[in-house]
């Protein structure tokens, strides 16, 4: 509302107003562009800090209008490359620009995969990706998408599948049928895209006497799209997977959130030649996406319009509202930047009651807020332990009582308390599972809490039997499962804290303290192969692990082995050896045999184990970008350098020396066999242990020798299936399910 409707107001307001032009004439002039600039293209906005043409923008907010189309079209600068302009929000700080998208179509005539690849870099730029609106979305049948950041290590992915007659595939659902989606890490400046269509399904049934991969599609017609998009502008059809259809997913936009200087807002409010929030009724506005000093602009409470013009943020006439704020309380009167609510004269027993409830309401209310949010706090508690299985597990807890340590039940206090209220220098590690904090109970005891990410509410049961069978799980080289809190909304955890790491950072972080010997590498093989074979056989019902990696085997202060993480574990029933499941674990472990036909077995915990024995030979990541092509798969290179006799070239400098050769060829061996793509002509983890044991000089096979000479037959045969199978592999840091 303007000033000169308040006459009271008016004198001063304008002495104000005058006041602040003086002070900065000159600051204003560098603010606003000049009145020259073209501020639309085609029928587009284009509003500042956004320009066309020098002089009209901000350092980074460069646009350039096409007009080589019908209508022409904006096209902001990022580094090297354009994008088309979408919608444009200064009072959010917010850009939405059209999405590169990645086609890839068909197969190659030999049956290997078919891959294409893009990227966005917004390095050098004011923009970051919104993390919350965008998504990296795939869609196709049959096609994996992979997503990269900064270095170009594959970070994250998903895959998008379908059968022949499409079943599973619901319009507006990106679940892994006909389209999959994830997540934008946080913090990253510059992500790659690949796209990837899968081997057709005639070499998958040479493979596995068996085709689950659609036919629905010629090979030439199959294609599979990746893409980064708002959710907004992108809802996922059926129709989309109809012979390369993909109008729509062109269309589609991403959302790009701005900041304007490198320091914080003390620093830039000294520096007024820079300093960009010069309005009168604008403010600085701390913003950190990459975890560095920065700040944006934005209009004070009570105004609105564009911050980064002088005179850009207008008061909001509250009062004109389509609600008045004031209705029921008295006459609304608006000045600059609020409202105040006039009441008019009434009598005075409505004076006294008018006065007197509000004083006892006000007296009365904290204690009545407070009991009114215990009351529902207690309710949600007890909501949440009945959801997550409660009754079931005080149920079972009473019926194993005398077989061993029950499971104890936390309350949300008690691990509250423990971790310092889940405070971020608790976390000890975080994963595809959830994250894991380091808690101290009030009896002195170190424990690790873990907070999935999410559980299936139709499978608590079985949840809840995994609890009490794991809790009972009492192996010296298997992290102890304590207990549980089922009063949040995602049950918690609660193990044993495991204090010296994990494997994977003692084998490939460049500032651990020392390199692990070769006798602590055979040990360790050793007693996570000995915490393997337990599982599958010693346990009371068998349990395979799922998701064996070096990341999941943790080493305590005196480096003995401890196997962790079960969020991806399934117990067998008594009357199988193998269970149907969602595809679940880590590219670069993952068995392709389990991959391709969704049976798990323990063989399936074997193949991943042998990828960590060739982790310790090699001292290599099982999947790296950063690597040549033919080494980026560390399964497929071994095999390579075993066929050749080179095991001496990809061993870790410094690990061989004159008395351990003919250790390393037999673990070498092992690490073969365990590969093996036929999940039954892998070894059992019973077998794998004695071998190991032997290689130690505790026992020694007398077939040593046959296993020896039945490798090398087997290499050239292995090698062809691998270096296959390396097609759809990811990074050793991508965990997560796949529907088949």
């Amino acid at each position: 509302m303007s000033v000169s409707q308040h006459p009271l107001l008016r004198f001063g307001t304008w002495s104000v107003v005058v006041l602040a032009s003086i002070l900065s004439s000159a600051a204003a002039e560098a603010v606003n562009p000049m009145s020259s600039c073209q501020r639309s293209c085609g029928n587009f906005t284009i509003d500042y800090p956004f320009g066309i043409g020098e002089g009209c923008f901000m350092h980074g907010f460069e646009i350039t209008c096409n007009a080589s189309y019908s209508l022409p079209k904006p096209f902001l600068h990022l580094g090297a490359t354009q994008h088309e302009v979408a919608d444009i929000s200064v009072a959010h700080n917010q850009v939405r620009v059209r999405s590169p998208v990645v086609r890839t179509k068909g197969f190659l005539q030999n049956g290997t995969a078919v891959a294409s690849a893009t990227g966005i870099n917004l390095i050098d730029t004011p923009f970051v990706f919104n993390t919350t609106a965008n998504k990296f979305i795939v869609t196709g049948c049959n096609s994996i998408g992979l997503l990269s950041f900064g270095d170009g290590t594959i970070t994250t992915g998903c895959l998008s599948l379908c059968s022949d007659n499409l079943e599973g595939v619901t319009d507006g659902s990106c679940s892994g049928r006909g389209c999959c989606q994830t997540s934008i890490f946080e913090r990253v400046k510059a992500i790659g895209i690949v796209v990837v269509n899968l081997v057709n399904d005639s070499m998958m049934s040479d493979l596995y006497n068996e085709s689950l991969i659609s036919t629905r599609t010629a090979p030439h017609d199959n294609c599979g799209y990746g893409f980064v998009a708002d959710q907004e502008s992108y809802m996922f059809e059926a129709s989309d997977l109809d012979r390369c259809s993909s109008s729509k997913i062109e269309n589609s936009s991403f959302v790009l959130d701005w900041v304007i200087g490198n320091e914080t807002c003390e620093a830039a409010e000294k520096l007024r030649d820079t300093y960009a929030c010069k309005g009168m009724n604008s403010e600085c506005v701390a913003y950190e996406p990459d975890g560095g000093p920065s700040y944006r602009c934005s209009c004070k409470h009570g105004y609105e319009g564009n911050p980064y013009l002088s005179s850009g943020c207008q008061d909001i006439n509250e009062c004109m509202a389509p609600h008045n704020p004031c209705e029921g309380e008295g006459t609304c009167i608006n000045f600059p930047g609020g409202y105040n609510c006039k009441v008019s004269k009434f009598p005075t027993l409505q004076l006294v009651l008018g006065i007197g409830c509000p004083l006892f309401l006000l007296l009365l209310a904290p204690s009545l807020y407070i009991c009114i949010k215990r009351r529902k706090l207690i309710k949600l508690k007890q909501k949440f332990f009945q959801q997550n299985g409660g009754l079931l597990l005080q149920q079972q807890i009473a019926s194993h009582e005398g077989f061993g340590e029950p499971t104890k039940i936390f309350t949300t206090q008690e691990l509250a308390k423990a971790t310092d209220n889940y405070a971020e220098s608790r976390v000890i590690g975080q994963g595809g599972n959830g994250t894991v904090y380091r808690g101290i109970l009030c009896d002195g005891r170190v424990i690790a809490v873990k907070k999935s990410k999410m559980v299936d509410k139709n499978h608590i049961k079985e949840f809840i039997n995994e609890v009490v069978v794991l809790s009972q799980i009492n192996h010296r080289n298997v992290v102890k499962l304590l207990g549980c809190c089922l009063e949040t909304e995602v049950p918690l955890l609660v193990y044993e804290h495991v204090p010296n790491g994990s494997l994977h950072y003692h084998l490939h972080n460049p500032n651990k303290a020392r390199s692990i010997t070769w006798e602590d590498r055979l040990r360790i093989a050793t007693e996570t192969a000995n915490a393997l074979a337990y599982l599958h056989s010693a346990a009371v019902i068998p349990i395979i692990h799922r998701d064996v990696k070096s990341s999941n085997i943790l080493l305590d202060d005196k480096y003995t082995t401890k196997v962790s993480d079960f969020g991806a574990s399934r117990l067998i029933p008594a009357d199988q050896n193998q269970i149907k499941t969602l595809v679940k674990g880590t590219f670069g472990y993952l068995d392709p045999e389990y991959f391709q036909t969704s049976r798990l077995t323990e063989k399936s915990d074997v193949y991943s184990f042998g990828v960590v024995l060739v982790e310790l030979l090699t001292g290599q990541l099982p999947l790296s970008f950063a690597r040549p092509e033919a080494q980026r798969n560390l399964s497929a290179y071994f095999i390579l350098a075993m066929q050749q006799d080179h095991l001496s070239q990809i061993l870790e400098p410094g690990l061989a020396n004159e008395g351990n050769q003919e250790q390393l060829e037999a673990f070498a061996d092992l690490a073969m066999r365990c590969l093996r793509l036929k999940g039954k002509k892998r070894p059992t983890m019973k077998e794998v242990v004695l071998e190991l044991a032997g290689s130690r000089g505790i026992y020694k096979h007398p077939w040593d020798q046959l296993i020896h000479e039945e490798t090398r037959s087997l290499l050239n045969e292995q090698l062809e299936l691998h270096i296959a199978e390396s097609n759809i592999q990811n990074s050793q840091m991508f965990s997560t399910d796949f529907p088949r």
